[in-house]
């Protein structure tokens, strides 16, 4: 079954990251575009981890993961290739209703990272729903070309335009209108080129 693709605000919400090595540092890469709020556990962690946790100014234990770690977290990614460890950390996620993604191992998992793309406050993902994230990755580098830097710049003018505006159709209608103009001008513009 394909997964359900929904983009999760993380403010306030703790994540804990279960392991040091390069997957880790992979995953805290991507988790760093979206909050700082990340504990990481882990025995051994690399020099990649110790530095982006340290200028992002992220808690890290060097020991082994503990049951306890999970108390107010809700998300969990573990990053380790101990498949055993994956299950327990799982299984306890379940019992918690703690989201829990066990990276390379689909049967711990309760979400998956997509391949994505950010520029300013737009950010579209691509997902195989786990079965070749390759593909995802090679299709989300082929598509981001298209998108153009202006595209922050854009969304900020909407956002101060939406802002000024009272809600009701007038507003969704200027908006709706702004925004089909700019994609349009975009696409045609290429086109002609």
């Amino acid at each position: 079954m394909a997964y359900f693709p929904a983009f999760i605000k993380l403010d306030n919400r703790k994540v804990l990251l279960v392991g040091g090595g390069n997957i880790a540092a992979e995953k805290l890469e991507k988790l760093l575009d979206f909050t700082t709020d990340i504990t990481i556990v882990a025995s051994e962690i690399s020099q990649e981890v110790e530095t982006a946790a340290r200028q992002s100014g992220l808690i890290c234990h060097r020991r082994p993961y503990r049951p306890e770690d999970l108390r107010d977290v809700f998300v969990v990614i573990v990053a380790v290739d101990d498949l055993s460890l994956q299950k327990e950390i799982y299984e306890a996620c379940q019992s918690r209703h703690t989201l829990c993604n066990s990276v390379d191992s689909v049967d711990y998992c309760d979400f998956i990272f997509p391949s994505y793309t950010q520029k300013g406050a737009l950010t579209i993902a691509f997902s195989t729903s786990g079965i070749s994230p390759s593909v995802a990755k090679y299709l989300r580098r082929a598509i981001e070309k298209a998108i153009p830097d202006s595209i922050a710049q854009f969304l900020e003018e909407m956002r101060a335009l939406r802002a000024s505006l009272p809600k009701g159709k007038e507003r969704m209608k200027l908006l709706d209108e702004k925004a089909k103009n700019y994609i349009d001008t975009l696409f045609n513009k290429k086109e002609n080129d």
